[in-house]
């Protein structure tokens, strides 16, 4: 067989498996982040898909037990129970009434199943109060005493 053409093979095989787990590898972390209503409008397509939720924590909903957590997000009405089994630790912005993500599959029983958590609690990004008495539009004052700079 001629040297060329079994160059040409396996460079053909080498860019052919790259291209493929390429692809394999963006539609496997390929991720939608939902609303509770929108998971529940899916119903059972949404137990085959990667996924992420999001919403508010339940206040008391937290349950740490070993290193399984339960909590509850909601949106308005809708609830969506939670079970995190990740071996990330949670955000320390992770509390009741906090903003997360759940990252994870929905089980065929309603509770998402979650690997990865995300959190940000809103208050933490606020613009802080003005301070009464401290004015920021001061004015300032010129120096009247310069000296000319040294030539």
């Amino acid at each position: 067989m001629n040297t060329y053409l079994k160059f040409g093979i396996l460079m053909t095989l080498i860019v052919g498996s790259l291209v493929w787990l390429a692809v394999g590898g963006v539609s496997d972390t390929k991720t939608y982040y939902k609303t509770i209503p929108e998971l529940q409008q899916m119903g059972n397509a949404a137990q085959s898909h990667r996924l992420r939720v999001g919403g508010d924590v339940q206040p008391g909903s937290i349950v740490k037990t070993g290193t399984q957590v339960n909590f509850t997000l909601h949106q308005g009405a809708t609830r969506l129970n939670v079970v995190y089994t990740g071996t990330d630790p949670l955000p320390d912005t992770f509390r009741d009434n906090a903003q997360a993500l759940a990252d994870g599959h929905l089980g065929s029983d309603g509770v998402f199943q979650a690997n990865k958590i995300q959190a940000k609690c809103a208050s933490k990004y606020e613009a802080k109060p003005a301070q009464k008495g401290i004015s920021h539009d001061a004015p300032t004052q010129k120096i009247s005493n310069l000296r000319a700079p040294i030539q």
